[in-house]
């Protein structure tokens, strides 16, 4: 099915204002002069964020943003929220190593000896009560309870798993569905072609070979799943697969979806230039998971991003941290940027998709936002625009991942992992 595509133009552009300078360690910062008298957002009590550098990963107070405990690790560690609240999976040679940020507990924060074996472990997706892990080295995928991770460690132990053998190595991801329908990529070591559908007892009920280059996932609301391609996107809704062309033909690539599960509308990276230098992107895809629809939103001139810099947070917005160092607040429903915050100084495409390079990671009414170039993180009240607090780290921060102790964020990314996206190779193992 092919549907109807429009490239909306034009978006009104945001006075970027000056960037706010950087507090003292772990002091507030006053609100951008725009940000009005309103209430701060509240931190959740007991969050944890953990940031990862080279060689190590720290653990952040979520209100503070003091540093809890300081980690020794691998050189390059991917780190995405296990969903319960506490822990963080690290990505690392042996496969998926459990972080315990302590968060909500009494306790210490402790890289434990849990590992989820793994050979080249990659996307880390939770929906529907589980915690569903894909290793790119064999393309198994390994599901459990996402709960069951408050009680295992004791013995020693593992939480119960169960594995659901890949056919051929790729990069890939798998989700599964609140009925046990299990979604997952298809490949092999020359490409990757597209999904396949399995319902609870195992038997395949939908397939689909028309997503080139097929890349991450995002879950909506009433369980729509999307999928990116190298010329669009598929969309698996109702026991249908549906694929969704970009206007830009061969090649318009969506490989990264942020979604919200309360929902129907999708934010999508977008890259229409395959011999594009560097990582940064200047548009936005839209997918209306009601209307089987897939719309390109070009950016403001001047606003550009990359995978890490898009997030869903509060009434279902995008929050979109561009190279001028500002939060754009992007709204799916009219296809406008409404708002935008200063947070850092200005910055350029990384060299490498793995380099440190600025991220935002929503909690809430709160986001947290890495400025590599100034070894600094900062946490911003999304209601207001204001940086409530600051802090610099002794090392410059890489990957973002948070635990939100007692309460969870209200806001559901269902796609983790995610990498370069301009490639269609396996990502690179991390290293010692």
């Amino acid at each position: 099915m092919r549907t109807h595509m429009l490239r909306r133009a034009g978006l009104i552009a945001v006075a970027a204002g000056a960037v706010a300078t950087l507090a003292a360690c772990s002091t507030p910062v006053a609100a951008p002069a725009d940000a009005g008298d309103s209430t701060p957002a509240a931190v959740k009590a007991g969050s944890r964020i953990a940031v990862a550098y080279e060689g190590g990963i720290l653990v952040l107070d979520g209100e503070t943003l003091e540093t809890v405990a300081d980690l020794d690790a691998e050189e390059f560690t991917r780190l995405n929220a296990a969903g319960d609240g506490r822990h963080v999976m690290v990505t690392m040679s042996e496969g998926f190593q459990v972080l315990d940020t302590a968060a909500g507990t009494t306790g210490e924060p402790e890289l434990t000896d849990l590992v989820f074996e793994a050979d080249t472990p990659g996307h880390v997706v939770r929906h529907g009560g589980k915690t569903i892990l894909y290793a790119d080295g064999t393309s198994d995928t390994t599901i459990f309870d996402t709960d069951a991770l408050a009680t295992a460690g004791g013995d020693g132990e593992l939480p119960d798993t169960e594995t659901v053998p890949g056919l051929e190595a790729h990069h890939g991801v798998s989700v599964v569905l609140e009925d046990g329908t299990f979604l997952t990529t298809v490949g092999d070591a020359d490409g990757r072609t597209g999904i396949s559908v399995q319902d609870a007892s195992g038997a395949q009920v939908a397939t689909s070979d028309a997503c080139p280059g097929v890349h991450g996932e995002g879950t909506a609301a009433d369980e729509a799943v999307v999928f990116g391609c190298e010329n669009g996107a598929l969309l698996y809704h109702d026991g249908e697969i549906v694929k969704l062309e970009a206007p830009d033909q061969p090649y318009g690539r969506m490989g990264n979806a942020y979604v919200s599960e309360t929902s129907p509308l999708v934010v999508g990276d977008y890259k229409s230039d395959p011999d594009a230098e560097g990582y940064l992107l200047e548009a936005v895809t839209v997918i209306d998971t009601e209307a089987h629809t897939l719309e390109v939103v070009d950016l403001p001139e001047g606003v550009s991003y990359t995978f890490r810099d898009i997030a869903r947070g509060p009434e279902d917005l995008a929050y979109i941290l561009a190279s001028d160092g500002s939060i754009h607040v992007f709204d799916p429903a009219t296809r406008e940027i409404t708002d935008a915050y200063p947070v850092v100084e200005a910055w350029e495409s990384p060299v490498e998709w793995q380099d440190p390079h600025p991220a935002i990671l929503v909690d809430g009414d709160i986001a947290y936002v890495t400025e590599p170039a100034a070894n600094a993180i900062h946490a911003v009240d999304l209601t207001t625009g204001e940086i409530v607090s600051s802090a610099t780290l002794d090392v410059t921060p890489n990957e973002i991942a948070q635990s939100a102790g007692t309460n969870r964020a209200t806001v559901s990314a269902t796609s983790a992992g995610r990498d370069d996206p301009s490639s269609s190779t396996v990502v690179r193992r991390p290293t010692r």
